[in-house]
C-alpha cells in the first residue's frame, strides 16, 4: 500500500516514515502542496497524509486540488489545526479522516489500516485466476486450494498483476509500487522478486513480455 506524505516537519516526517515502513507501507514524502498536487495528478497513491500548514499554499488548498483530481482517493489530515472549525472544513473538503497533532503514532497507523481494509474491500478482496486465488484482507495467496508464503514484496507485486490482468506492467511501474521514492534499488529487484514467485505459482502464469515488462493472462 502506497503512502503519500505532504508534511514540510522534516523531523517529524522522518519518524513517520520509519513508523510506516515498519508496518510495511510504501512511503514517498513531500514538502509542499504544489508537489503533492502534482505527484497525485502524475502517480497517484494509495493513501494521502496531508497536513495543512505546508509552505507554499494552504492544505485546504491542497485537498481541493486532490479532490477535483480524484474524488475517491483516502485523504488523512494531519495538522495542529485542532477547533472544531478546521475539522468540519476539512471534512466537508472532502478529507476522509483528521488526526490532530500532537498524536500518538499508533493512532495513526490504525487509521491507515482502516483505510487499508476498505481499499481491499473495494479493490478486488478475492482475486482468482486458475489455480491462484489472492485474498487481499486476510493477505493470503493459494495455489490449488494449499496456501503459499510470500514476502510483503512479492505479495504486492503478484497482486499488482493480478489486479492488472491482461495488462502489461513494466519494471518502472513494478518498481513504484514496490519501493520508496530514493530508496536504493538493486537493478534486477523485479526480476529477482518474479523469479522467486514462478518458483511458488503454476509455470507459465507470469508471462514476460520481453523488452517490456510482465503480464498475467485474465482468467
Amino acid at each position: 500500500m502506497q503512502v503519500l506524505l505532504i508534511e514540510d516537519d522534516a523531523s517529524l516526517a522522518e519518524g513517520l516514515k520509519r513508523s510506516l515502513k515498519r508496518e510495511g507501507f510504501i512511503v514517498n514524502h513531500l514538502k509542499q502542496g504544489k508537489q503533492g498536487v502534482s505527484a497525485v495528478a502524475t502517480s497517484p497513491p494509495d493513501i494521502v497524509v496531508l497536513d495543512l500548514g505546508l509552505p507554499d499554499m494552504d492544505g485546504q488548498d491542497v485537498l481541493k486540488a486532490i479532490r477535483k483530481l480524484d474524488a475517491a482517493l483516502p485523504v488523512l489530515i494531519l495538522t495542529a489545526r485542532a477547533s472544531l472549525e478546521d475539522k468540519v472544513a476539512g471534512l466537508d473538503n472532502g478529507a476522509d479522516d483528521y488526526l490532530a497533532k500532537p498524536f500518538e503514532t499508533d493512532e495513526l497507523l490504525a487509521r491507515l489500516r482502516v483505510f487499508e481494509r476498505r481499499l481491499s474491500s473495494f479493490k478486488h478482496a478475492g482475486l482468482t485466476i486458475g489455480d491462484v486465488t489472492m485474498d487481499s484482507k486476510a493477505l493470503t495467496v493459494t495455489v490449488s486450494g494449499a496456501e503459499i508464503e510470500l514476502s510483503r514484496r512479492e505479495f504486492m507485486l503478484l497482486k499488482t498483476l493480478m489486479e492488472n490482468a491482461g495488462r502489461v506492467q513494466t519494471r518502472d511501474s513494478l518498481e513504484s509500487k514496490l519501493y520508496s521514492w530514493g530508496e536504493e534499488i538493486a537493478s534486477n529487484a523485479i526480476e529477482v522478486h518474479i523469479h522467486h514467485l514462478r518458483k511458488k505459482l503454476p509455470d507459465q502464469f507470469i508471462k514476460t513480455v520481453r523488452g517490456v515488462g510482465y503480464t498475467i493472462k485474465p482468467a
